[in-house]
């Protein structure tokens, strides 16, 4: 209770000689301090909520059309439909100074239809997604009405300078799919995964669905498409992963690594110091809604809204769900080292604290002798333990005293900040080293990773960083754009001086870190079992980071093809190869284009990826007909993808359809076994190129190697790739080492080969024709 007491600024009490007061004038200044910080943010919300609220139209220009009404008033002219003069019959009197304020509200009433008919302009224009499916091919030609629609979208969009939530009120709902539609799909879907008889059966299933409860489903789903701002998300959200009751280590968190090619210090303390000043200029621009918002071809917006829960956000278990908690600001971080926790203030004396000023604090956690605590070094494991365990343990044993102060603590922090005491090794000779930089971050050892903050920074010893990130609060693009900026600006502001120590001196000594106490003698027994289970968890997964150097992008760009249509047939044929049949594959697609858009599913494995893996397979085919068979392979899977970003996709609509049905408690044997198949290769790109401060050429050597996930299927695979560059390739291979079926190093080979046998493939095509063959790439590429 010693930190309790010491957290009290002021104290009054009554005794026999008066009244008896006591205050602590640093304490009641940070209180001051923080108060007024709040204001400040609250009204800077509010003027960014009214500049959002009127865009594209700018607020300025209110009072250019208040300056032409009053000057069309006082020339006797009069405003449209009279409005002046049918205002003053309202007003008190004729006078000078209520002309004035008629004449104002006349600019108002204006000025807002203006705006509502900009921003409603804009919102229809946004609904046309033609624009997705014409050809960009070399030669092609762009039709009239997509070419009107470019520039009329491009002036509306550039009319003023957005912030980051400015398009928010402009998007598009989330159209709702036919049922006839979507069966449609499926069924093409799953043709070559399933026999003559099965499919028959699957189709029976399909038609009965479609012509019965369906249609029931349907309707009460169109009316929430109706009423919600996303007929998706919030399902999505609350089923998919607060319900889930798996541990998150794993099985739901995600990770990301450090620019493998570029080192800018070996000095634990310093990386991590820029590091967190870095992100604290990210959060800065969140708030203050000053970062840009990302735009498809300089001109489409997407849905800023996962940016809103970036920082200060954790996932707080509960017995049957758990909960979403964002809070509204912290001015402190948590440090986790060698078992020990610390809150470290970020902001003192009116301001953030400079990279050098954060230096000195965690060098002196580095330095610090401390142990840990009875109970404290494996406290973490309760995060990577099944959600309705820890849901008990936590109200059981930290709803009160000591540990809810402590745990209320590492919650409400902007983020929490991992200093391992090993370093993140990467050499392209030792592909080991690698694969085991992905392992720390993935998963650690079970208890150095908070894995209910929206995400963990893990340091290592030798300056290398990365990330682990919860799932829930957004998709893996937000924090992928978080990472990729700050790796450009680690490098570009040129933050370490010679000897590797950040750069400028402080103007004050920054306050101490200070440990958070824990009593945890009581829930020793949870903590042991958490414990066990975690390491179960992470000695059951293995993960191999394949580095493709033979080629990337560019190779893929003169077989005129699209790179990630590219890449999904070559997994296609690497795991035919590896299993010996086809399965269902997912791959992650945003609808960002959407209001509060998440992700739909595409299904790469289809009836003509399947025909051209068989062809490869099949020596008696020709090289001229493999080729053949790729393209159309390619063709399909893109017009895949791009009904899947324009809201005609497959598995979010029957999703929706299953739990419409588990509330009305219908049971569709339909649904249920759709719902039921198992995802035994999922696949994700990860956004590259997001900030145009991303400058390849100018920095090479910039350049993430991604980040990956653990395996959907327990006798699967896993797999994150990245493309990047012209030559470079990375991908995240995992799988559960426990299945005798899945050997991520066998995967990793098959996709070597795999790649190669294209690349021959169409060396060989090229030099038999010489003139490039037509392009088959439509609508947006990854």
């Amino acid at each position: 209770m010693a930190e309790a007491h010491s957290a009290v600024a002021f104290s009054f009490a009554i005794t026999h000689e008066g009244f008896d007061i006591n205050y602590d004038h640093e304490v009641l200044n940070l209180v001051f301090a923080s108060g007024v910080r709040s204001w400040k943010k609250r009204i800077a919300r509010a003027r960014n909520g009214i500049r959002n609220g009127v865009y594209p139209a700018h607020i300025q220009s209110l009072w250019l059309i208040t300056a032409i009404a009053l000057g069309l008033h006082f020339a006797g002219y009069q405003a449209p439909f009279n409005l002046t003069n049918k205002i003053l019959v309202y007003l008190p009197s004729n006078t000078i100074n209520w002309q004035i304020t008629a004449c104002f509200l006349t600019a108002l009433t204006v000025w807002l239809s203006i705006c509502f008919t900009m921003r409603y302009t804009l919102k229809l224009l946004l609904m046309y997604k033609g624009w997705m499916y014409e050809s960009r091919a070399p030669g092609s030609r762009v039709s009239i009405p997509t070419m009107l629609w470019v520039a009329v979208v491009r002036v509306l969009s550039s009319w003023n300078k957005p912030g980051l939530y400015s398009f928010q009120g402009s998007l598009p709902r989330l159209p709702l799919p036919s049922v006839h539609d979507t069966m449609k799909r499926y069924l093409r879907s799953v043709r070559p995964l399933l026999d003559d008889e099965n499919y028959e059966r699957m189709t029976a299933l399909a038609n009965e669905f479609e012509n019965t409860i369906g249609k029931k489903l349907q309707r009460y789903l169109l009316l929430k498409s109706w009423t919600s701002t996303n007929y998706v998300s919030d399902w999505w959200e609350e089923y998919v992963y607060l319900r889930g009751r798996s541990p998150l280590c794993v099985n739901s968190n995600f990770y990301g690594t450090d620019a493998i090619f570029m080192n800018l210090t070996n000095n634990q303390a310093a990386r991590a110091a820029n590091v967190i000043s870095l992100l604290l200029n990210f959060r800065r621009l969140i708030e203050r809604q000053e970062l840009q918002p990302i735009m498809v071809q300089g001109m489409i917006p997407l849905c800023s809204w996962q940016y809103e829960r970036t920082f200060n956000t954790v996932r707080v278990p509960g017995l049957e769900t758990d909960r979403i908690v964002h809070y509204r600001d912290s001015n402190h971080i948590v440090v986790l080292h060698k078992g020990c926790y610390y809150k470290m203030l970020i902001y003192y004396k009116g301001r953030t604290l400079r990279p050098c000023e954060l230096q000195l604090q965690i060098q002196e956690i580095l330095d610090s002798k401390a142990t840990p605590l009875e109970g404290e070094e494996h406290l973490a494991a309760l995060t990577a333990w099944n959600r309705s365990k820890w849901a008990e343990t936590r109200n059981t044993y930290f709803s009160y005293g000591t540990n809810h102060i402590a745990l209320r603590t590492i919650e409400s922090a902007a983020f929490v900040l991992s200093l391992d005491d090993e370093p993140f090794e990467f050499d392209l000779k030792r592909p080991e080293l690698l694969d085991s930089f992905g392992k720390k971050l993935l998963h650690g050892n079970g208890y150095n990773r908070w894995f209910d903050k929206s995400f963990t920074v893990c340091v290592g010893t030798n300056g290398r960083v990365g990330f682990n990130a919860e799932h829930t609060w957004s998709d893996a693009a937000i924090a992928s754009h978080m990472w990729e900026n700050l790796i450009i600006d680690d490098l570009e502001s040129d933050g370490y001086d010679e000897t590797g120590n950040t750069k400028g001196i402080p103007e004050f000594t920054p306050p101490t870190p200070t440990r958070l106490h824990w009593d945890l003698k009581a829930c020793l027994p949870q903590i042991e079992e958490a414990t066990i289970c975690a390491t179960k968890l992470c000695n059951e997964v293995d993960l191999r980071i394949l580095v493709h150097q033979e080629y990337g992008k560019g190779f893929m760009k003169k077989c005129r093809l699209s790179p990630d249509a590219f890449i999904q047939m070559a997994l296609q044929l690497a795991y035919y190869r590896d299993a010996g049949r086809f399965s269902l594959t997912y791959e992650a697609s945003m609808t960002r284009l959407f209001r509060e858009g998440r992700t739909e599913t595409v299904r790469p494995c289809t009836i003509e990826s399947s025909a051209w893996v068989k062809a490869m397979e099949n020596p008696s085919t020709t090289n001229d007909e493999r080729v053949e068979l790729l393209k159309k392979a390619c063709e399909r899977h893109q017009l895949a993808y791009q009904d899947a970003m324009c809201g005609n996709g497959i598995d979010r609509h029957l999703f929706c359809l299953y739990v419409v049905s588990k509330y009305l408690e219908v049971d569709s044997p339909f649904l249920n076994e759709v719902l039921s198949e198992p995802w035994r290769l999922s696949t994700s790109q990860t956004p590259h190129g997001q900030t145009p401060k991303m400058d390849l050429k100018k920095h090479p050597n910039c350049i993430s190697a991604g980040g990956g996930f653990g395996p959907v299927a327990d006798d699967g695979y896993g797999v994150s790739y990245i493309i990047a560059g012209e030559n470079l390739i990375f991908f995240h291979i995992s799988a559960k080492n426990t299945c005798p079926q899945t050997d991520v190093h066998r995967f990793a080979k098959n996709i070597c080969q795999a790649l190669a046998d294209i690349r021959s493939m169409f060396e060989q095509h090229m030099k038999d024709h010489p003139k490039p063959a037509k392009s088959i790439t439509n609508g947006v590429s990854k």
